[in-house]
């Protein structure tokens, strides 16, 4: 697509964005956040979703590690994003809700299916009591569970082993019938992935740091590290990077250039999300 800002301008698109830290409840709750906007179609780990069909992508929730679960969530393939962003193109629809567990990632999920970036944020805890999201970072936590905010036949259709259980939530106000008003009910699927049953991968600092280091000596030999702080929070992995430069070095364009591809090679090696990456100049060396 050539100008896709204009493409969906013309089309009067509106992207919509459930951000939240991992495990808080967003897959559970995206339905009704749909409903409530009047959203047609979902983005959650990897999937296009459309009423209580899946039309086009994987589940990150299939993979059998934690970080290929995060690029796929991140359509870090090409095939993967280039199929959902066709399925987008093609079909009609006037707003998308995309789930993230912050607004880069949802940022960068909607660049990559060429979508305009979200115009609404709702944050999870908008919608959700500090108790419902503790009850489902304890379920993640200990039981290993995720939600897919489709019918349980579709998801065994698809991804029969990590089928786990259904939940079904009815609505008081429903639809009326000769019998009266019948309750309206969802359909969600809980799964266990691959990954989940294997336990968790972490990232250390150490490690982290060691990938810094060898960052930077690929971008330029002659700039020496003197410190790394990391610093994780829910958002994504924030560095903070103490250097000596060589004189001549232009501090601007070069150190800019430098956390840019700091940035993107360790995203795109680990799937994890760099928040930021501060750069401190202490010396400049001869």
């Amino acid at each position: 697509m050539i100008f896709p800002d204009l493409f969906w301008a013309l089309r009067r698109v509106k992207v919509y964005a459930l951000i939240g830290e991992s495990g808080t409840g967003k897959s559970f709750r995206a339905k009704l956040v749909a409903q409530k906007y009047g959203i047609d179609f979902i983005i959650d780990d990897g999937l296009l979703i459309r009423d209580n069909r899946i039309l086009a992508g994987h589940s990150a929730k299939k993979e059998k590690t934690f970080l290929a679960a995060v690029k796929a969530a991140l359509f870090d393939e090409k095939a993967h994003r280039d199929e959902v962003a066709r399925k987008l193109q093609s079909d009609k629809f006037r707003k998308i809700l995309l789930l993230g567990t912050s607004e880069k990632m949802v940022n960068k999920i909607a660049s990559r299916l060429q979508l305009p970036a979200p115009g609404k944020i709702i944050k999870i805890e908008d919608i959700a009591s500090q108790e419902e999201i503790e009850k489902a970072i304890r379920a993640r936590r200990i039981e290993g569970k995720h939600v897919i905010p489709v019918p349980s036949i579709e998801v065994k259709r698809n991804y029969p082993n990590i089928f786990y259980d259904a939940i079904r939530i009815f609505k008081h106000k429903g639809v009326r019938s000769a019998l009266g008003r019948i309750p309206k009910m969802h359909e969600k699927s809980v799964v266990r992935p691959e990954y989940s049953k294997r336990g968790k991968v972490i990232i250390s600092e150490a490690a982290l740091s060691q990938m810094v280091i060898h960052c930077v000596d690929e971008f330029n030999s002659s700039i020496r590290i003197k410190k790394i702080v990391v610093k994780d929070d829910d958002a994504g992995y924030r560095l903070v990077i103490t250097i000596d430069v060589p004189f001549g070095t232009q501090l601007g364009g070069n150190i800019h250039e430098l956390q840019q591809y700091v940035i993107e090679n360790i995203e795109r090696y680990t799937g994890i999300l760099i928040e930021e990456v501060n750069i401190i100049i202490d010396k400049i060396i001869q």
